[in-house]
């Protein structure tokens, strides 16, 4: 039975790895053709193309550490792990996080390192997590918003409306959802066990209310990270578009993050979205299409794909057991 499990754990492992890059492949192929692979040559291996790349890079742990500290504040109250398990946690989930749209599955991944009994409760403050990101996101792009209202034009600005009004809605929600957090939670996994045939529901019964403190830092972190992205996407921008960074770009990135983050993406056409996006965004900063396509993946491709090979690494070394869905820390 034993080598039954070791085959199967083996085999589903592999399963994931091929999976997850297959699917990356599909998604970067259609905009790494010859010529901008060359442009892409070419930028980066300039004199202040190796700086701009040079910094991007090492911006990848900050931003990945900043949200791995994130993610060891909110899940403290249920069950307290250290930084480095929380970073292992946190990059496992970003390698399985491909194989679905808006990432769906990340959760899977992030919770083999919690108790399993913990796992239900876990699940939902992965979310939860995610929803404070998204409301920094959300709140800074109205800003932007506010300023490059006019550059959409007549055709466009039902994108503007549009977006606005989805991010006011799950802001709204949000805090209401922070107010009643200790009801959300116990609702969501009560029905997560039930889904799962445990009949033992007073096992989900908690209490988790969030403090001020948690709160703030939560916030906090959660502006750190959206700058040191925002930087990176930038120097990304500089690494194609040599007439300088001015404010209307700074503004239009702001303005693609908050239009992105609420369009639901679709695995096969995400690409083509973004790069829709871009060139309504950007229409007026004077940026080629190209730049700002290459900018777009480039930005996915360093904090998405690069943590999803090390993310992998630590994949492979779980000890997946299939009943009890448990694993070896």
């Amino acid at each position: 039975m034993n080598t039954r499990k070791k085959i199967i754990s083996i085999v589903l492992k592999l399963l994931i790895g091929i999976a997850c890059f297959a699917i990356v492949y599909f998604r970067l192929k259609s905009d790494f053709t010859a010529d901008n692979l060359q442009l892409l040559y070419e930028n980066v291996f300039s004199g202040s193309g190796l700086v701009f790349f040079g910094i991007c890079l090492i911006l990848i742990p900050v931003n990945w550490g900043i949200e791995s500290y994130k993610w060891k504040i909110i899940t403290a109250p249920i069950q307290p792990i250290s930084f480095f398990t929380a970073q292992r946690s946190v990059y496992a989930g970003i390698c399985l996080g491909n194989l679905a749209p808006g990432r769906a599955t990340e959760f899977l991944a992030k919770i083999i390192f919690f108790d399993p009994g913990n796992r239900s409760k876990i699940t939902v403050l992965h979310f939860v997590n995610g929803m404070f990101q998204l409301c920094v996101t959300y709140l800074i792009g109205f800003v932007a918003l506010a300023f490059k209202l006019n550059s959409f034009g007549e055709k466009y600005i039902w994108i503007a409306y549009a977006t606005g009004s989805v991010a006011c809605l799950v802001i709204i929600i949000f805090v209401l959802s922070l107010l009643k957090i200790n009801k959300v939670l116990q609702y969501v996994s009560r029905k997560i066990y039930k889904s799962q045939n445990n009949s033992d529901v007073a096992a989900v019964a908690f209490e988790y209310q969030f403090t001020a403190r948690q709160l703030i830092q939560l916030f906090a972190f959660s502006v750190l990270r959206y700058i040191v992205f925002s930087i990176q996407m930038i120097l990304l921008i500089g690494l194609f578009y040599n007439a300088g960074i001015t404010l209307s770009i700074v503004l239009s990135v702001a303005l693609y993050f908050l239009i992105t983050t609420t369009i639901p993406m679709i695995s096969i056409i995400e690409p083509a979205i973004r790069a829709a996006v871009a060139l309504v965004v950007f229409k007026d900063t004077g940026i080629s299409n190209t730049a700002i396509a290459l900018a777009s993946v480039s930005i996915w491709l360093i904090n998405i794909i690069i943590p999803s090979i090390y993310g992998y690494f630590i994949l492979l070394q779980q000890k997946f057991d299939f009943n009890s869905h448990n694993s070896k820390k």
